[in-house]
């Protein structure tokens, strides 16, 4: 059993490290208030290789390892909460679209997505059911060569910003629950679809928002797999997409503890370092216990996948524990800096405004224990 990253993965972190520190970092707080990521910065990303790496060199990959591509979204997150999304979306319908478009329209959008040029959003929630996905009403009704899209999704992240949306709808009845759903990839440019922007106290780069499809028509050509198969297709999407948020909530929770340890030793008190008083330092230390596990869970279950093996529980950890956990780790960071932690000159705050929407969006603490549970229980 080895823990160690290898020569190519160290040498990709700290190139990320680097530019996660100088560009992306300066301008954490210039997003949250302008409610956007800029193009400029997708771009560079792409051309970094940073998104969606591990898929298919054809479709603009470079076929790195699900672990390796863990290793970007956590060190780009420790600048960037919010811009760790860029990287996740492509990788989550990076494979979704890899997996089940046909060769020629995941070349042609692959290409755009992995470069940067292009932004992708998933496009499952809707008013009537969020945990309970398989309840979705939008509908895809077949005319011919094209589907006809009637219906709302929404709490989708990016929602105004996406060129691109791998949508969910049902093709079948209402009784067949998940068997009726298909998945499209839809351009948001096409006549029919609007968007909207919801006031949130968090994650304001991303966006968060409802899409709105009025007689939509999307070619039978778009659709992604087989009718009727689209719900058991994100179901395998999330098992790695929830290993890549753990890291991404984690990222920031150790980037707050490692300015807060630096903090204790500049700050003094009573004549002595902030260092010296246990107070302080038993809490982090407890934190900083907690994240160590809880990374290397995160890491697991990409190693797992990476290797072929069930890795649905272990996914279901990461999800339910990473964010909780990032969220506790940054109160107490900005506990221990006092008066100054609170106020927005120190990312504490956005911090805790961010990694909190995540205890919520992409699967609930209560549905990853029920994952956890079904694993467990003896057959």
């Amino acid at each position: 059993m080895n823990f160690a990253f290898d020569e190519q993965q160290n040498a990709i972190r700290e190139s990320v490290a680097r530019f996660s520190a100088e560009v992306l970092a300066p301008g954490y707080r210039k997003r949250d208030l302008s409610g956007k990521i800029e193009r400029s910065v997708i771009r560079q990303m792409g051309e970094m290789g940073l998104l969606g790496g591990e898929l298919p060199e054809e479709y603009g990959g470079s076929g790195l390892d699900c672990v390796t591509a863990g290793i970007i979204i956590e060190e780009i997150s420790r600048g960037d909460f919010n811009v760790g999304y860029i990287p996740l979306l492509a990788s989550l319908n990076g494979q979704i679209i890899a997996q089940h478009a046909s060769p020629e329209l995941a070349k042609e959008w692959l290409g755009a997505i992995t470069s940067g040029q292009k932004i992708v959003c998933i496009a499952l929630t809707e008013p009537s059911g969020g945990s309970d996905a398989a309840s979705l009403r939008m509908k895809a009704e077949r005319k011919g060569d094209t589907y006809v899209l009637n219906g709302e999704k929404t709490s989708i992240s990016m929602a105004d910003q996406a060129d691109v949306a791998v949508v969910f709808a049902r093709t079948g009845t209402q009784e067949s629950r998940a068997n009726g759903i298909s998945a499209f990839l839809v351009p948001m440019t096409l006549p029919g679809i609007s968007t909207t922007r919801f006031e949130d106290a968090g994650q304001r780069a991303i966006g968060r928002g409802s899409i709105f499809f009025d007689n939509v028509q999307v070619h039978a050509s778009h659709r992604l797999g087989d009718e009727g198969k689209g719900f058991k297709q994100v179901m395998q999407g999330f098992d790695y997409s929830r290993a890549l948020i753990g890291l991404q909530c984690l990222a920031i929770a150790q980037q707050s503890l490692d300015e807060t340890w630096k903090w204790l030793t500049e700050r003094e008190a009573f004549g002595q370092q902030l260092a010296a008083f246990q107070g302080l330092t038993h809490p982090l230390a407890e934190f900083q216990t907690y994240v160590q596990a809880a990374r290397l869970q995160c890491y697991y279950a990409l190693w797992l996948k990476d290797a072929g093996q069930p890795h649905n529980a272990e996914a279901a950890m990461n999800k339910w524990w990473g964010p909780k956990l990032a969220f506790d780790v940054v109160k107490q960071c900005l506990l221990a800096h006092g008066h100054t932690g609170w106020g927005e000159d120190l990312p504490f705050a956005q911090r805790l405004r961010d990694v909190l929407g995540l205890q919520i969006g992409d699967g609930t603490a209560q549905i990853m224990k029920n994952i956890i549970a079904r694993e467990y229980i003896p057959k």
